[in-house]
């Protein structure tokens, strides 16, 4: 056979080898070749999805340069570079550190966008909104495996560490960064005031008395850096320092102290611990002691003294209230003592409560007999 008819259809390319050698490229349509001698081969490549897919396409470039050039175009990543690849102004693909990526000419418009790792780690936002959000599900796949996406939300910041070193603070928003060559982290700290509960602490007063008391706190985080690096737990180390605080207190004072005095025991608390929290970037807003809770036995005894207390309080208003009775009394006795009209007006008092308690009354030697008789009578009874 002298001649050999090969088809290359419209998204085809064939690679046309003789003895295993690479000799030209075959545009689509109906091609004779001579096949004197043998060993024709046509290799055919399909280019629909521009890329140019073959085992050897390094190897092939390179030695075969002025003939691939017409219908190849090839770009190579260095190690500290990586590529956004455009197909009719669209991002398509992601080209990693290093990679050798080839592509057919004439078809779409193609171009490859080179980035250089170490001056860019962060990722521009309209970019960030096409790789992060935007984009379609494989693109958005391989977004997810080359950056990291992050959102820090409103009252909050955020700490960006590059390779374990700190970096830089994020405001809210957004924020996208390379992860080629590198590795990033973003962690948020809260800025807005929180609540911490001590809740159920035993604790021992001056006078060896055991109290369970809850205690409430707010906070604020005024510096996210230094909370954020001197602390590995925050929110935990308020909580021990408020506990310790309120040991140390509560420890101090008696029983007695404590009840009569519970807003000096917040200030004391707050006092004893503003300090050292203000130290780690936080700010302690307020303290509260919500509830003091005696065990059973000792709110019985309590109830006991506060039940004698308030006897002994009544009664010494009761002898008060006796004294000055008896007092008045003998300041009236003194005043009518001397002055027979007041002793007189005394006894028509007197006469007057008892006819007012008698329901009925005869009476015998007329008004002046009443008026006479009876006071005497009563007179010399109480004598």
């Amino acid at each position: 056979m002298l001649w050999k008819t090969i088809d290359i259809a419209d998204n085809e390319r064939g690679l046309l080898y003789r003895r295993e050698r690479f000799k030209a490229v075959l545009l689509p349509g109906r091609h004779r070749l001579n096949a004197w001698g043998g060993g024709v081969r046509v290799e055919k490549l399909d280019i629909s999805n521009l890329v140019f897919e073959h085992v050897r396409a390094r190897f092939l470039l390179s030695q075969h340069t002025e003939a691939l050039a017409l219908h190849v175009a090839w770009v190579e990543m260095s190690d500290n570079q990586l590529g956004l690849v455009y197909r009719n102004g669209q991002i398509v693909d992601i080209l990693p550190p290093g990679v050798f990526y080839a592509y057919w000419k004439g078809l779409d418009s193609l171009t490859v966008e080179a980035i250089d790792l170490q001056e860019n780690v962060a990722i521009n936002d309209k970019l960030l909104g096409i790789l992060g959000r935007g984009a379609n599900a494989r693109l958005k796949q391989l977004a997810q495996s080359t950056l990291l996406y992050v959102e820090v939300p409103e009252g909050q910041v955020g700490l960006m560490f590059l390779n374990g070193k700190f970096e830089q603070q994020l405001q809210p928003g957004r924020y996208g960064f390379w992860q080629f060559n590198r590795h990033v982290t973003v962690s948020t700290v809260d800025m807005r005031v929180q609540a911490a509960e001590v809740s159920g602490q035993e604790i021992l007063t001056k006078d060896r008395v055991s109290l369970r008391i809850n205690l409430s706190a707010n906070y604020q985080v005024m510096d996210a850096q230094q909370a954020f690096l001197k602390v590995k737990d925050f929110a935990a180390f308020i909580y021990r320092e408020l506990q310790f605080g309120l040991r140390e207190v509560v420890g101090e004072k008696s029983l007695d102290d404590l009840l009569a005095e519970k807003d000096a025991l917040n200030t004391a608390i707050q006092s004893g611990v503003r300090d050292k929290l203000s130290a780690h970037g936080i700010k302690l807003l307020s303290v509260g002691i919500k509830d003091i809770i005696l065990p059973g036995e000792m709110k019985a005894i309590l109830n006991q003294v506060v039940e004698a207390q308030k006897e002994a309080e009544a009664n010494l208003i009761k002898r008060r209230e006796e004294t000055q009775a008896m007092r008045s009394l003998h300041n009236t006795a003194k005043m009518m003592e001397n002055n027979p009209v007041l002793l007189r007006l005394k006894e028509l008092e007197s006469l007057e409560r008892v006819v007012a308690r008698v329901g009925q009354m005869n009476v015998y030697g007329g008004l002046d007999g009443v008026m006479k008789d009876l006071v005497k009578l009563g007179s010399a009874s109480s004598t």
